[in-house]
């Protein structure tokens, strides 16, 4: 009977890009005015949990070797019954997977550097079911033996298509652009009338 390996130690970032930017991040949250400013425009900092803001390809690299390990980890000390939820090993195919997973990371990553249990228990008990329920509703069994192709490949396709992006912009280019419009535009086709129709000063209350 083959035995099972210890309990192994959650993978925390160790790439010197990864590292970097968690350190902005924190020094953006928990830094003086000073530190901060220097740390220019902090809405365009790379943030980890959110793949698609890591544009730097070095620090790209790192994070997709992070969070290969901690689908790795995962699947080795969280899951017993397959049919439970196993993270598949095609994930990179799947986009859906790479946001989930990497919000995933990071909330394991920070319960680990709480100086209590809490979030830690937070995460067992929130995170991770609900995780492995949006696992199982998005990706089903296409993928227990093999990578399947995109299911949804077809109707995205047709929602793209020039037929169906037009007659959106046909409904919402009107509508967007009489959102421009400014309040007193606004105003002058609001109109209070009585039962009668006639109109009403809103001001005085007076029928005009």
């Amino acid at each position: 009977m083959t035995a099972r390996p210890p309990a192994l130690r959650f993978p925390m970032p160790d790439g010197p890009e990864l590292k970097a930017a968690y350190n902005d991040l924190r020094i953006a949250a928990q830094g003086d005015q000073e530190t901060k400013r220097r740390l220019g425009d902090q809405a365009l900092l790379p943030r980890p949990w959110d793949p698609p803001t890591c544009r730097d390809p070095h620090l790209r690299e790192e994070l997709w070797k992070w969070l290969d390990d901690v689908v790795t980890w995962f699947n080795s000390e969280y899951v017993w019954d397959p049919s439970a939820g196993m993270i598949p090993p095609c994930w990179p195919h799947h986009p859906h997977l790479v946001h989930e997973i990497a919000c995933f990371a990071d909330q394991r990553r920070r319960a680990g550097l709480d100086t209590s249990s809490n979030m830690l228990e937070e995460w067992h008990r929130y995170t991770v079911p609900s995780f492995l329920d949006r696992l199982k509703e998005r990706t089903g069994r296409h993928c227990d033996e093999h990578h399947q192709a995109w299911p949804a490949r077809t109707r995205f396709a047709r929602y793209v298509s020039e037929p169906a992006v037009a007659d959106r912009q046909q409904v919402l280019q009107p509508d967007g652009a009489g959102s421009r419009r400014n309040a007193c535009d606004r105003q002058k086709d609001w109109r209070l009338e009585d039962e009668d129709g006639n109109a009403i000063d809103p001001a005085t209350g007076e029928i005009a």
